[in-house]
Parts: C-alpha cells; sequence; structure tokens
C-alpha cells in the first residue's frame, strides 16, 4: 500500500533531514514510525502526502507514484497532522460536509459515517458549533472524523493520541484495529511507546534521518521490550 524508496529530504544547505529512507507498508498494516523529536517521522509523512517536495528517491501509494499523479494518490489516502489546521468558520457538520462534497460522497453514505463517529468519539451535540469554539481535542477528533468518513486505503497519522482523552484514545484504537480487517494500512508516528508495542504489527525506528530498525514487531523487539530496544538504538 505505501512504498518508500531510498528518499532523501533536506532543508536549503542543511543536513539530510530524511536520508535514505526505504521502506514497505502491507494492506491491514498498523505501523508504527517511532523516533525523538527532529528524527524526521513529519518531514517523512508530509513527503509522503505530497505537502512536501523531496530531494531524491521514489514514494507509491497503491502503486501510484506521488510525484507522477499526486491527485490519483491523494484520492486514496488521507494524513492528519499532530495540529490539525481546520477552517475554524464552518461549523463541524459544515466541515464534513465539505470534505464529503471533495470525495465526491452520497448524502446517505455521508449521513451514516458522520452519525456513526460523531457517536463514537462523542462529539455529536457540538457539530452544529463553530470549529473556532472547539478545543484541540475536538479538533482531532473531527479530523479523525473526516478521514475516517473518506474510508481511505492508506491512513497517516502524526502523533495521534496526543491531546486525545483516555477514552477517545481507546475509542481509536479501535477504530484502527477495525479499519486494518478491511485492508486499510495505516502508518503513525508516535512517541507513546506502550501504545506502539500493543497496537502495532510491524514498527520502524528513525534516527538522525535514517532509518535503524525496521520489520515485524516480534522480529525487531526481540525478547526486549520496545522502550528497552528504543533507548538502546538511539541512544547509542
Amino acid at each position: 500500500m505505501l512504498t518508500i524508496q531510498n528518499l532523501v529530504k533536506s532543508y536549503g544547505n542543511g543536513p539530510r533531514a530524511v536520508d535514505g529512507l526505504s521502506l514497505t507498508v502491507e494492506a491491514g498494516d498498523i505501523y508504527g514510525f517511532i523516533g525523538h523529536n527532529g528524527a524526521g517521522k513529519t518531514t517523512t509523512l508530509k513527503c509522503i502526502s505530497g505537502i512536501l517536495p523531496f530531494d531524491e528517491g521514489e514514494i507509491f501509494i497503491d502503486g501510484i507514484d506521488i510525484r507522477k499523479d499526486p491527485m490519483a494518490a491523494k484520492r486514496i489516502m488521507r494524513y492528519i497532522p499532530d495540529n490539525p489546521d481546520l477552517y475554524t468558520f464552518l461549523t463541524g457538520t459544515g466541515y464534513l460536509n465539505f470534505l464529503c462534497d471533495i470525495y465526491g460522497i452520497d448524502e446517505a453514505t455521508r449521513r451514516e459515517r458522520i452519525a456513526k463517529y460523531a457517536q463514537l468519539f462523542e462529539i455529536e451535540s457540538k457539530l452544529g458549533d463553530l470549529v473556532g469554539s472547539y478545543s484541540h481535542g475536538m479538533c482531532q477528533k473531527l479530523a479523525l472524523i473526516g478521514a475516517l468518513i473518506q474510508q481511505p486505503k492508506l491512513l497517516m497519522l502524526d502523533e495521534p493520541f496526543v491531546g486525545l482523552d483516555p477514552k477517545a484514545s481507546h475509542t481509536l484504537k479501535e477504530i484502527m484495529r477495525e479499519l486494518t480487517e478491511t485492508g486499510t494500512a495505516i502508518f503513525f508516528s508516535t512517541h507513546v511507546l506502550e501504545v506502539a508495542e500493543k497496537l502495532c504489527n510491524r514498527i520502524a525506528i528513525i534516527k538522525n534521518g535514517r532509518l535503524i530498525a525496521a520489520g515485524p514487531m516480534e522480529e525487531v523487539r526481540g525478547n526486549q521490550s520496545l522502550e528497552e530496544l528504543f533507548l538502546e538504538l538511539t541512544d547509542a
């Protein structure tokens, strides 16, 4: 579902933010992307999503080259940053319907999906309010609903559990598992190693823009905890 080959990205004349990164995310994967602040996680996600151009390498979304056909690639994926920038002048319902219009989701389907996810994230009563009145956590929930109603083949999330209350975090984990059962691939960055260890079937660890470990959780972790492995690799 996602193939990255020798990705290189620099900012100006500075050091490479991402340096020769290659990995593959299969349909049905919950793939955790782990690293310290500044390791290159967000830069990688933005390159995959087409937000940032990159210097070298190739990125394919379900076989579609993000450089050669960005519109086709973006139709089947969604990216949610760690601080979603939403249209504050719209109501929650207005924002979700705006997204449904963009992705051509019919009236019956959008009503069903909006109702389902708004109930799960417990914001039904707030959908009539302006997004500008929302807290960070509510904006995060709205952004998640906006991505989920599209039912993308590839869902990318940057620190998705930051700002969510414990119940919403649990709900998101259950939804992620449900999506992968239908073939959706999920690729997300996180600092919460306990979550990654319990949720992910595959992980990648990045340090200073370079991939230092990647593969199935059990193989990468071995006999250690994920926290022990991460500290061992990133402090070296």
